[in-house]
């Protein structure tokens, strides 16, 4: 009698950072279960990242974003009925460690398995799971993503998962004829970006053509002064996410602030330099092709402070002599 594949339901709503460095995990559970069905519950807005993922089942994508924004109750009944609705799973992975990606998980059916309370974002989300993972919260984000998903399925756990890893996702992106270097100048909080300014100066260092990656309109107006400002800076099309992937995995180098984008360079395989400020190297996975500059301030992972500008004092030719390494 054949076994039925096993069914795993990933749950990693947001942000799009996150589920970047959360995805690897894919390959690593068909490397150990090459028949299992996997599901990946995500906020609708990101969906687009991980859908048609050949490693994937199916994406369910989750509106709480306009749920909350609209207060649709109507919705939000739906959206419940939905997950209840759905047919059991072997292992359910709350891989966020959030109350609403707790309560998402707990209206689908089967175990979950999540952060224990010292371990998760938000402690009380622990209460929802049935067993849980110990594991430092100050640990590497990546490691910790990694680490949650293998413990609830038994999959034995080291570096070489992560350093091993093939390119995270597909990409349509044409061979690499020329050099160019994406700039991605955006990131969740405004202490997080890099000064145009000084982004305008690092494009004159650059040896290469600077493609200015942006996702708002405030971004778009910053890259628009930076490419009037700079002859080596052009400003890229609006993308959408699959856009973005094959744009950063096309690239020679990419020099960004902490956030999804840049992160994609790192899950492609392709170079790149995280600027931080009032965050540090936990946020990403270091390799030799994947380094980081960090302005002097210190951070407390605990308690991060938003009103740190220091990442303004990173000389931008400082980033240029660490580009030339990477070049």
């Amino acid at each position: 009698m054949n076994t039925p594949p096993l069914r795993i339901a990933i749950v990693r709503l947001s942000a799009l950072g996150d589920i970047i460095n959360t995805a690897v995990v894919l390959q690593i559970i068909r490397c150990n279960y090459p028949n299992a069905l996997i599901d990946w519950f995500v906020e609708e807005a990101f969906a687009p990242i991980l859908s048609g993922h050949p490693l994937l089942n199916e994406v369910v994508p989750i509106p709480l974003k306009r749920i909350k924004k609209q207060k649709n109750l109507s919705l939000l009944r739906t959206t419940i009925h939905s997950l209840r609705s759905r047919e059991p799973y072997d292992h359910i992975i709350d891989a966020q460690g959030l109350l609403k990606s707790a309560l998402v998980s707990a209206f689908l059916r089967g175990p979950v398995h999540g952060f224990d309370r010292s371990s998760a974002r938000e402690g009380a989300s622990a209460w929802f799971y049935k067993t849980a993972s110990s594991i430092p919260y100050d640990m590497n984000v990546i490691k910790r993503n990694v680490m949650v998903i293998t413990q609830a399925l038994g999959i034995p756990y080291s570096d070489a998962l992560i350093e091993q890893k093939t390119p995270v996702f597909c990409s349509e992106s044409a061979p690499e004829t020329e050099k160019k270097i994406a700039l991605v100048i955006g990131a969740s909080w405004p202490s997080k970006c890099y000064p145009k300014e000084h982004f305008a100066a690092l494009c004159d260092l650059l040896p290469y053509p600077c493609i200015l990656i942006w996702g708002s309109s405030q971004e778009y107006d910053d890259a628009q002064w930076i490419a009037q400002h700079c002859a080596n800076a052009s400003v890229s099309e609006k993308m959408s996410l699959k856009e973005l992937v094959s744009c950063i995995a096309s690239c020679t180098l990419t020099i960004g602030n902490d956030t999804g984008p840049t992160h994609i360079a790192w899950a492609m395989n392709r170079p790149s330099i995280t600027l931080f400020g009032p965050t540090n190297e936990r946020m990403i996975y270091p390799t030799p092709i994947n380094t980081f500059i960090k302005s002097p301030s210190k951070v407390n992972i605990f308690h991060i402070n938003k009103n740190d500008f220091s990442i303004g004092e990173i000389s931008p030719s400082v980033i240029f002599k660490k580009a030339q390494e990477l070049l």
